[in-house]
């Protein structure tokens, strides 16, 4: 039997826990360089340890953070990643414990959601998340890839000198507020490490509206094959966009379409319902080549998640929340547009704690999911009423990796 111990980490430990979890990316130790970006992600009192026997096992740590939820409201939430356990000590309760650790940590602080992008789509379902948002990644024929004469124009745009970059797209970013459901918060952190670690040909792009006011930018790299060896190809790698509203989406899009000395141009972590295509004169020039979960959402105190959303005008629908690894969430909730609150009267719907997850940023309906055999039906009746509640009139996306 080995003895567990879970705790934070003193700052002296950090590094040793980030090259724990490189290896078990079966990815190489961070470098001294590197360190000096991304030791900033290391919250004092958020990285965990897992021990076993006194020698470190595995390892998660949580950034603070904010999630955008139906209503427009911020909810604290704590954005979890780096989490990993040595291969040689998997399936030891290495990864429970620490799961549990940075719940019990996210109450504490008041988060009652807790985030993540998962690695592998198989493990984090067990311990209460669901996938609350998706995203998709297009590819465009730069050659055929014009804009419709009727697509919205207006404002300037500007390239970014790289130091420049680090002090303007933050601002931008804060400006604009969290765009839709499911955007978080990007703290400096965030910004220090995705900047430093960006390519030396990374290019960044800010829109301005005619009033001189930012309300969108772009972040690329282009990446090329040698013409002696291979076909010459020039594909412009978005790695973010982000836009206020749809002038300065399309001036964006504009942009990289009339880049010169391009041939395709490969976007990813896209909203599913951005209207790329519908921008374009010939909508076959974008395709979509992949469509995956993007941000998972774990309900630590389901109460106070729920009742941080809007829901849609419509009939209280009486929702029964397993959960086993959080147990003091368990019960019957009575779910209205005017109040979210315990009931002890017979469930009419119920399903995982993963589950509701799944349906809090309005990704999917409880239609779909009780199709799936993820929704128990006690009354069909409750359904129409149900899809109404958790729907949202806009498409939940996050992009933001973390």
């Amino acid at each position: 039997m080995h003895a567990h111990e879970f705790r934070p980490l003193a700052d002296t430990e950090f590094r040793p826990a980030r090259d724990l979890f490189m290896r078990a990316l079966n990815l190489p130790p961070v470098t001294d360089e590197m360190w000096q970006s991304v030791s900033r992600t290391s919250e004092p009192g958020r990285v965990f340890g897992g021990f076993l026997d006194g020698e470190l096992a595995g390892t998660a740590l949580t950034g603070t953070s904010a999630l955008a939820v139906p209503g427009g409201a911020e909810v604290p939430a704590g954005a979890v990643t780096g989490v990993g356990v040595r291969a040689d000590r998997t399936r030891r309760g290495v990864l429970t414990g620490l799961m549990r650790a940075q719940f019990d940590d996210a109450r504490e602080r008041g988060e009652p959601v807790t985030m993540l992008h998962a690695s592998e789509a198989v493990i984090y379902e067990r311990f209460g998340y669901g996938v609350a948002t998706r995203s998709r990644t297009v590819s465009l024929d730069r050659f055929r890839a014009a804009l419709r004469p009727d697509a919205p124009r207006g404002g300037r745009i500007d390239l970014l000198e790289p130091e420049a970059a680090r002090t303007v797209l933050p601002d931008v970013y804060r400006g604009l507020g969290l765009v839709r459901p499911g955007s978080i918060v990007r703290g400096d952190a965030w910004w220090d490490m995705n900047l430093a670690v960006a390519p030396r040909d990374a290019v960044a792009v800010v829109h301005y509206d005619p009033a001189g006011v930012p309300d969108g930018f772009l972040r690329y790299e282009p990446k090329s094959r040698d013409h002696r060896f291979d076909d010459g190809t020039v594909t412009l790698q978005v790695r973010d966009l982000v836009a206020g509203d749809a002038i300065a989406a399309a001036e964006l899009w504009r942009f990289l379409f009339e880049r010169d000395l391009t041939d395709r141009i490969v976007a990813v972590d896209r909203p599913l319902d951005e209207p790329v295509e519908w921008l374009m004169v010939d909508r076959r020039a974008c395709r979509t080549t992949a469509v995956g979960d993007d941000l998972w959402v774990r309900l630590v105190d389901v109460a106070a998640a729920l009742r941080a959303r809007t829901f849609n005008a419509a009939e209280p629908v009486l929702v029964e929340v397993h959960d086993r690894f959080l147990p003091d969430n368990e019960g019957t909730y009575r779910i209205g547009p005017e109040e979210v609150e315990r009931t002890e009267q017979r469930p009419q719907l119920s399903m995982d704690v993963s589950a509701l997850a799944a349906l809090y940023l309005g990704d999917v309906s409880v239609s779909a999911l009780a199709a799936a055999g993820r929704v128990q039906v006690h009354e069909p009746a409750a359904l129409p009423g149900a899809d109404h509640l958790f729907t949202t009139d806009v498409v939940p996306w996050c992009g933001t990796p973390f």
